[in-house]
């Protein structure tokens, strides 16, 4: 372990999280309903910071479990963790986290999240953490435009959104030309002959027709749902099969590092898989 028994995870203002996160963070965004900010030290210095708060889709998620109530889990929203600390240190951080949320909200059963298997890992500090592997998919949430700039599907979906217009506008009408002759050209060749076929085909379904006729598409790669325990007991009540880690690279659904990988997951853990808040954490969560 070395070094990494020199952390110290403690808690921070939204503010202090949010700045960590973002100089950090591969997105470079936070995400606004975070509400427990948790800092990672060492000798004095932030260098990581862990966000947690409920799921942005929390109807949906609640159901992971039987018998949840509304406030029951938690979502690990953000991690980011700078690269002059410990090798090891991150699973040491959440442990230290998990304990944290059993001791001050006991009520908590249970914490999601998500490995973004599309522009960064797989999760192998999940999986070195503890956390167990409920759920690969094909990305349909992460799109990008012809000129690079990425969305995710909640934010092109909202039409109360102004962000949503403004990523409409990019494209120059000559670009949303070139773009829809090559969807043509596809759709005509794989016997799809309507857009909204060559949406649903790109996993967008009618929500993202706008934005695939525009140029818009999703990212190649997928998304990891992972679940951890903090009750043991709730297990008993998990709604959907655990996966082996092994599945991930029987899928294809091997990534380090923004890097699609092709070796062994199963080696990175064990089998046996054992926005803006208050200005500090406080019980009133």
């Amino acid at each position: 372990m070395g070094d990494a028994k020199k952390l110290i995870v403690a808690p921070i203002t939204a503010q202090d999280a949010n700045k960590i996160v973002r100089a950090i963070h591969y997105s470079g965004k936070v995400v606004n309903n975070s509400q427990l900010h948790l800092g990672v030290f060492m000798d004095g210095k932030c260098g990581g910071a862990m966000q947690f708060g409920p799921s942005l889709d929390k109807r949906k998620i609640q159901g992971l479990v039987r018998g949840t109530g509304w406030n029951d889990f938690l979502e690990l929203n953000r991690m980011a963790f700078a690269d002059w600390l410990p090798r090891n240190g991150e699973s040491r951080c959440i442990a230290y986290a998990m304990r944290w949320i059993k001791k001050t909200y006991p009520w908590i059963q249970w914490v999601v999240t998500f490995a973004d298997g599309t522009q960064c890992g797989d999760g192998t500090i999940y999986r070195a953490s503890g956390f167990h592997l409920l759920q690969i998919k094909k990305n349909n949430q992460i799109w990008i435009a012809p000129d690079g700039e990425k969305t995710t599907r909640m934010v092109a979906t909202d039409t109360r959104r102004p962000a949503r217009e403004r990523l409409l506008s990019r494209v120059s009408v000559t670009k949303v030309q070139e773009i829809m002759h090559t969807l043509t050209i596809k759709g005509a060749r794989s016997g799809t002959k309507t857009v909204d076929e060559v949406c649903k085909t790109a996993g967008g379904g009618a929500s993202m027709k706008k934005f695939i006729e525009k140029g818009w598409r999703a990212l190649p790669g997928f998304q990891l749902k992972y679940i951890y325990f903090i009750d043991p007991t709730a297990r008993e009540r998990l709604t959907v099969p655990i996966l082996p880690y092994s599945e991930i690279e029987k899928r294809g659904a091997g990534m380090y590092k923004g890097e699609s990988r092709a070796g062994s997951i199963a080696v990175d853990a064990p089998d046996n898989q054992s926005g803006e808040g208050g200005s500090t954490p406080t019980p009133a969560l």
